[in-house]
């Protein structure tokens, strides 16, 4: 099914999970003593990066040389310039509508977790001071230029500085939600379980949060993996033309720095009666038990 998208529920219902009380005759609560964490292990489980050595990188490819795309990563290494982590420095790029940014990626099916600890930088200070610097996970339909659809939960700089951000993206068209958060290493978890596409994420010190649910019929294969962009304000008169800044590199001031400290995937385990679109059938705190490692 790679590169195929059939979708039955369109963006307007995207980001507002209903609170509706479960039917009897449908969806069941799911009580968060019952709810499971994702399980570790298994085939998607063996594509979970620690970044401990330059080989880690191995396994991963860029958007740019599979799907022949101007490669917009101005430094990408592992154990090299962040000890045991990834690094990466992209170019001014972005991520918003029919617009293309970097992206590294996996290519995994079925339902998924994708579980990532990062920190996003400015290249002197703390924080980006470019709009729209920000880094974190992606998943993307194959081949998906012509219609554009994704998934992410990043971090970083967005029109202020210190945010989580959510975005669906189907079709082309980009439906963003920006939350305050703190500075420093913050967790995310990017997530595709049944008909549910969920955000999480949990400051440094912090509990875990739900950013987003979104109602999805994404294709069974996906594209899972790690994007960081920056400096949107350059892109001046081509904000309206994605057609001619995807052509070519947009001369600008880049300005983030990345660092994933590990990424795992697991496999979510959702009980068929549970409606993960219906917080009366799965509350927040089920939902985070359900897509977060224990113990994390």
């Amino acid at each position: 099914m790679a590169g195929m998208l059939v979708v039955a529920i369109g963006l307007a219902g995207c980001g507002s999970a209903t609170t509706a009380r479960p039917s009897p005759a449908a969806a069941g609560v799911l009580d968060v003593a019952k709810a499971l964490p994702p399980a570790p292990g298994g085939e998607v489980g063996e594509a979970s990066t620690e970044f401990a050595a330059a080989k880690d990188l191995d396994a991963w490819v860029k958007l740019s040389d599979t799907e022949k795309d101007v490669d917009r990563i101005a430094k990408l290494d592992v154990n090299t310039t962040a000890k045991g982590s990834l690094y990466l420095e992209p170019r001014t790029s972005t991520w918003f509508d029919g617009f293309r940014g970097p992206f590294v990626y996996q290519e995994l099916a079925g339902d998924i977790v994708m579980y990532a600890r990062v920190k996003v930088e400015g290249k002197k200070g703390a924080k980006p001071r470019r709009k729209f610097s920000l880094g974190g996970l992606m998943a993307r339909v194959p081949a998906s230029y012509g219609n554009p659809t994704w998934v992410s939960v990043t971090t970083g700089t967005a029109e202020k500085s210190g945010q989580v951000e959510a975005k669906y993206t189907l079709n082309g068209s980009s439906k963003p939600l920006e939350i305050a958060v703190k500075g420093g290493w913050v967790d995310l978890v990017l997530a595709r379980a049944g008909r549910l596409v969920a955000a999480l994420y949990r400051e440094q010190g912090g509990s875990w949060k739900v950013a987003q649910r979104w109602p999805s019929q994404l294709p069974e294969v996906l594209q899972w993996g790690v994007t960081a962009y920056t400096d949107w304000d350059s892109y001046a008169a081509l904000k309206k033309d994605a057609t001619k800044g995807n052509a070519k590199q947009v001369k600008g001031l880049p300005d983030l720095k990345l660092t994933v400290d590990f990424v795992h995937f697991l496999r979510p385990e959702l009980p068929e009666y549970a409606d993960p679109l219906n917080t009366a059938s799965v509350s927040d705190a089920a939902l985070v038990k359900t897509l977060t490692p224990a113990g994390a």
